[in-house]
């Protein structure tokens, strides 16, 4: 019986080259994204996040049924690099077991420096896309605390749905 298995297993190695096609999906080998394909989802979903809030945001204020939205390139390389530090907090989080709440309000306080930093950087170089000036509790227009609860939400499907759901996509060779 066992030199049946062997020899079965030999003629598997040795075959035709089409053995990845008869096996079923779950057992082909597999990788997962890259850090870079990572990226890549991550600045999608940060700009189409942003586009869509930014629609809905200027319906409700200025009743503009296009829902055009809006955002800049500078949104690329924030997002993508943002969500990816979140995944690498996320993980520690994790680890160290702190709940959903905690985690959130990390996520928040890591999104408000992040996008301070950025501002700061892009408005030295005259090309800060936002301007917070005209909310009450902003610094430097560069954040605002009345985005507080989008962040949060971001937070919280970043970490649920988005690097969650990014991490267990597989790439079959």
């Amino acid at each position: 019986m066992e030199a049946r298995k062997l020899n079965a297993r030999r003629r598997n190695d040795q075959g035709s080259g089409f053995e990845d096609e008869a096996k079923p999906h779950g057992s082909l080998p597999s990788r997962p994204l890259s850090a870079v394909a990572r990226l890549y989802v991550y600045a999608l979903h940060g700009c189409l996040c942003e586009v869509a809030f930014t629609a809905v945001w200027d319906w409700c204020s200025t009743q503009d049924r296009r829902l055009a939205g809006h955002s800049s390139l500078w949104a690329l390389p924030m997002y993508s690099i943002a969500i990816y530090l979140i995944e690498i907090l996320r993980e520690r989080l994790l680890v160290l077991h702190f709940p959903l709440p905690l985690r959130l309000a990390a996520y928040t306080m890591f999104i408000y420096l992040w996008e301070f930093s950025w501002g700061v950087g892009l408005s030295l170089l005259g090309a800060c896309p936002w301007d917070y000036s005209g909310f009450t509790y902003n610094l430097g227009g560069l954040v605002t605390l009345e985005y507080a609860v989008p962040w949060t939400v971001a937070g919280f499907m970043a970490e649920q749905h988005v690097i969650r759901n990014t991490l267990r996509i597989r790439l079959h060779n």
